[in-house]
């Protein structure tokens, strides 16, 4: 019997992603699947019902629930949600484990088979799975936009009958997806840009978009491509020379995080108070806290003349784009176990082994279990 995949209309705040969009449903009924959709599910990202033309439709949420065998979502279920799910569904989708943890507990209770899309191995063949790159490069431009909105200068340089306006300075922290996506479309708005991250083998990835490396003798490798946590000392060298590159910026956007992990505190009130009146910062690791001391998640902070944008979920800002691109990360993850159309997870395989958050009424990853069982 086919397998029944599942996708709803998001009900988190603000959130207009689908997770299922009709060029991905389509492959998946090609696959031998059958596809039933919430309706309206995507009508918020640009995709009406009429657009899918091979799905079954769901009246309401609490019907696909109850029906699918493989759910695909954007945000997390709630508790509510996953208590209404089948004893045997698969959930698919962003989980946020280490700040979700009633919702980690239900998944196993209810013994639901759960894979993390963020705990996607970064291994070559994983690359088309990997919905935070995906989502994290929609954010970087988005973050340039707003910090150009908000902004009273023009970013390239212009010359005028009234004399020549001088590029806007901006500033990039962080160099990964999201940071080297800031660089690029800052560059194509014709700012002068600088850019940092501890990791020094970003380096080359920040020159070779036109901006120049900030240099502060403070390297942080990690593994699986992040950053590793910097020590007090190393943190209080890398404050020195950022403080006077963030107090020379017109625009700074902020991408700096660590899985699992407040974001790093690298911007301070001290230093915000050193920018010149009318300058910008876009945090985009608001929703871990931030990486100015000032920010305020979903909320523009003004201070002394500066205005601190908390940036939350920016992918949903280009909702049409972020749902294509998500949807297929989350078909090139589960078209190795549609077979005939039947759903068969191949456990040996790292991909789903080490995305896996829980299954059989255990979590099976290890650090969410740890600050579970810490905060019990």
């Amino acid at each position: 019997m086919s397998v029944t995949i599942g996708a709803l209309r998001e009900s988190a705040p603000q959130e207009r992603r689908v997770s299922l969009v009709p060029e991905v449903a389509d492959k998946l009924v090609k696959d031998g699947a059958r596809v039933l959709l919430e309706r309206g599910a995507g009508e918020r990202a640009g995709f009406p019902d009429s657009l899918y033309k091979t799905v079954a439709f769901a009246d309401s949420a609490a019907q696909l629930l109850q029906t699918a065998d493989v759910l695909l979502t954007v945000q997390p279920l709630d508790v509510g949600q996953i208590g209404q799910l089948k004893g045997d569904a698969v959930v698919v989708g962003f989980m946020q484990a280490h700040a979700r943890h009633a919702e980690v507990l239900a998944l196993k209770t209810r013994g639901i088979t759960s894979f993390a899309m963020e705990l996607v191995p970064r291994i070559s063949r994983a690359q088309s799975m990997d919905a935070l790159s995906s989502q994290a490069s929609i954010a970087g431009y988005k973050a340039v936009l707003i910090a150009a909105n908000q902004l009273q200068k023009f970013l390239p340089m212009l010359t005028t009958a009234a004399g020549t306006i001088r590029p806007a300075q901006v500033l990039i922290i962080g160099a990964g997806v999201a940071g080297l996506q800031a660089i690029a479309t800052a560059r194509r708005l014709g700012a002068v840009v600088e850019a940092y991250d501890v990791r020094g083998a970003t380096r080359e990835q920040v020159k070779s978009l036109g901006a120049k490396f900030v240099e502060t003798g403070v390297s942080a490798e990690g593994s699986g491509g992040y950053a590793r946590e910097l020590t007090a000392e190393e943190k209080a060298k890398q404050q020195e020379v950022l403080d006077s590159r963030i107090a020379a910026a017109d625009a700074v956007v902020t991408t700096a995080s660590v899985p699992g992990r407040p974001a790093p505190k690298i911007i301070t009130r001290a230093v915000v108070e050193r920018m010149r009146p009318g300058s910008v910062v876009v945090d985009i690791a608001a929703e871990q806290g931030g990486n100015c001391e000032l920010t305020r998640a979903g909320e523009t902070v003004v201070h002394q003349g500066v205005n601190i944008v908390g940036a939350v979920n920016l992918p949903a800002a280009l909702a049409y784009n972020a749902s294509e691109m998500y949807a297929r990360n989350l078909y090139n993850f589960i078209k190795p176990a549609l077979v005939k159309g039947e759903l068969s997870i191949d456990w040996n395989d790292e991909v789903f082994a080490q995305s896996c958050l829980t299954r059989g009424g255990e979590i099976k990853h290890a650090p969410t279990l740890k600050a579970l069982e810490g905060s019990t």
